[in-house]
């Protein structure tokens, strides 16, 4: 420091001094005592995933009413997520970043090997907790007549785990001496979500013979096209319906919560009759691991667990 700056600074400090009145008390402050700031992080949203049957857009309308009830009756905050693939959401359950999973019952015993278990399942708009699969042609199509006639023709389905838009239907081909191999070809609805719509419009535009959906996907295009030129061929059996699972590991209090609330709607009471149907469904009611052991036996004859494991 040159002289010139120490002189300024000398003359400077009998300024300094005279903001300290005599009448003032030193505050002492002990250093060692100190309290680091804790920064308040907001609870994980919930996250909620309904199997991509539909176009997202489909997917959020249907359940959004459902999840902003859920976050009402149990105070938890939840977040509805869009997987685009089946496969993506099973391993999305599998990896814990999907907590409760809407699902068909084929995604869901696939789903419980890695620990995920069901705590709840629908009563479907039928007013039955289970489904089939409807195997769809064109009416006019001179060709298909009955089941027999699918033989040697094409066919699309929804996804290869698709309960009602491929498995089911499967099963009711097996039934009638009808394999894989005695199509013409078989296909699956491209891209992501959209594939029951997919399979109807396929049918309809006449790019494959047949077309395998779940029972009540045609009302999903009521309106959009001319459902009396598209006709139901045959039905599957019924197999337990869509299934709410909860991921391993998810604490047992937010399932208790949720299913305390999803029980509790009621088709009897005019709010509660909105949002169940417009999420496609006309109640939930509890549902166990053992209740899906049809699904099992069906996965077992058609050797789906054996394919998987060589996958």
């Amino acid at each position: 420091m040159r002289r010139r700056d120490v002189l300024r600074a000398l003359l400077a400090l009998p300024a300094l001094l005279a903001g300290c009145g005599d009448d003032e008390d030193a505050v002492r402050v002990n250093l060692s005592r100190r309290e680091e700031p804790t920064l308040r992080v907001p609870p994980r949203a919930v996250t909620y995933a309904y199997l991509p049957q539909y176009a997202h857009t489909v997917s959020y309308e249907r359940h959004r009413l459902l999840l902003e009830y859920l976050g009402r009756a149990t105070g938890l905050s939840l977040r509805q997520i869009f997987p685009d693939t089946f496969e993506e959401h099973v391993r999305m359950v599998e990896r814990g970043e999907i907590d409760i999973s809407y699902s068909n019952p084929f995604a869901y015993i696939r789903m419980a090997r890695s620990g995920a278990r069901a705590f709840a399942r629908i009563i479907e708009p039928s007013g039955k907790p289970d489904f089939r699969s409807q195997i769809i042609c064109r009416r006019d199509n001179p060709e298909l007549k009955t089941i027999a006639d699918c033989r040697g023709k094409r066919w699309m389905a929804v996804d290869p785990s698709s309960a009602g838009g491929y498995l089911y239907a499967l099963g009711e081909f097996l039934d009638h001496g009808i394999r894989r191999r005695d199509f013409a070809e078989v296909s699956f609805a491209p891209g992501p979500g959209g594939k029951q719509e997919k399979v109807v419009l396929a049918v309809f535009a006449g790019t494959c013979d047949v077309g395998s959906i779940r029972d009540g996907a045609l009302d999903i295009l009521r309106g959009k096209i001319d459902i009396g030129q598209i006709r139901v061929l045959a039905e599957s059996k019924a197999y337990p319906g869509w299934v709410y699972a909860a991921r391993a590991g998810l604490a047992p209090d937010v399932v208790e919560r949720i299913s305390h609330a999803m029980f509790a709607l009621s088709m009897k009471r005019p709010d509660d009759a909105v949002i169940l149907q417009t999420a496609g469904m006309r109640g939930i009611i509890p549902a166990t691991d053992a209740d899906y052991a049809p699904v099992r036996e069906l996965a077992e004859k058609l050797d789906l667990v054996a394919a998987e494991n060589t996958e």
